[in-house]
């Protein structure tokens, strides 16, 4: 008998990668002890190598930490990256050199949550098929505090308009959570704490049809930047029976045309040292071993 499968199950919407998170940084060098030392991430070594702009390599996405007044996300973003002990080893590293700044670090259950020096929380979890597919390295979500009683009017929102489905859970407040690529969601998480204003920081992704949202984000008189033949942002996410503002936050939006689609990226093995070297073991791979997938 031949065997059934869920064709739903792969079905990803409009959106296909969720690629950077961004957020300017006033000191370049602290943002690197952060992210590079602390966390053991890969500056790019391609773009962006100056001293105003600093282009931070997670698996296949990325952090994008422009000079500039401190941008801080409402909320947090989730990382995947083995091994805890090499993690909070590398974090107290750093500690010394980030004193005086908002540099923390905590560990949780499922994760351990480093803050940077200007308060971006970054939560970082062990690699888990089940939660996170097969990525060992990469951005999976991006997930941020909203007022109580927008999450279902978000979740209506990316259907409609982006084309991405969304679903509404409900467990340690309501969650609206939004499908941005395979196994990566943006998160909206009810909360009744007291936000700050918005500061401009942005999420960037691509889509398969660019041009149906850019044309009802346009009705609505949504579009907040028209870039180049390839992107558009877009900032506030409203109800669509009224119109009302539920959150804003800016979506830089790429179509898959986009020269900058699936560039390849370096990844560094942080526990490769001059002190420990093997040849071979330089660079990280950011999904997990081949499997079988195609029985036939």
């Amino acid at each position: 008998m031949q065997q059934q499968f869920d064709r739903a199950a792969e079905d990803l919407g409009n959106a296909i990668f969720l690629e950077h998170v961004n957020v300017q940084v006033p000191d370049q060098h602290l943002a690197m002890l952060f992210y590079v030392t602390g966390l053991g991430l890969t500056r790019d070594p391609y773009l962006m190598v100056s001293d105003t702009n600093m282009w931070i390599n997670v698996g296949r996405s990325q952090f994008h930490l422009p000079s500039g007044k401190a941008q801080v996300v409402r909320g947090h973003t989730g990382i995947v990256i083995p091994g805890r002990a090499a993690l909070l080893n590398r974090l107290k590293f750093v500690a010394g050199k980030l004193e005086g700044t908002a540099f923390a670090f905590r560990e949780h259950n499922d994760c351990v949550e480093a803050i940077c020096p200007w308060g971006n929380r970054v939560r970082c979890h062990e690699p888990d098929a089940t939660r996170f597919g097969r990525i060992t390295l990469g951005i999976p979500y991006v997930e941020f505090d909203v007022p109580v009683g927008t999450a279902q009017g978000i979740c209506g929102f990316y259907p409609e308009i982006m084309g991405m489905p969304a679903e509404l859970k409900n467990g340690n407040g309501t969650l609206a959570r939004v499908q941005t690529g395979k196994d990566q969601y943006l998160q909206f998480r009810e909360t009744d704490r007291p936000q700050p204003e918005y500061d401009g920081h942005h999420v960037q992704m691509y889509i398969t049809n660019f041009s149906g949202p850019h044309g009802r984000l346009a009705e609505r008189g949504l579009i907040y930047s028209e870039d180049n033949p390839y992107q558009y942002r877009f900032r506030d996410i409203v109800d669509l029976t009224n119109g009302k503002p539920l959150f804003t936050v800016e979506h830089e939006v790429r179509s898959a045309t986009h020269p900058m689609y699936m560039r390849p990226l370096i990844n560094r093995n942080p526990a490769q040292t001059n002190r420990n070297y093997a040849n071979g073991h330089d660079q990280w791979l950011w999904a997990m071993e081949p499997d079988e997938y195609d029985r036939r």
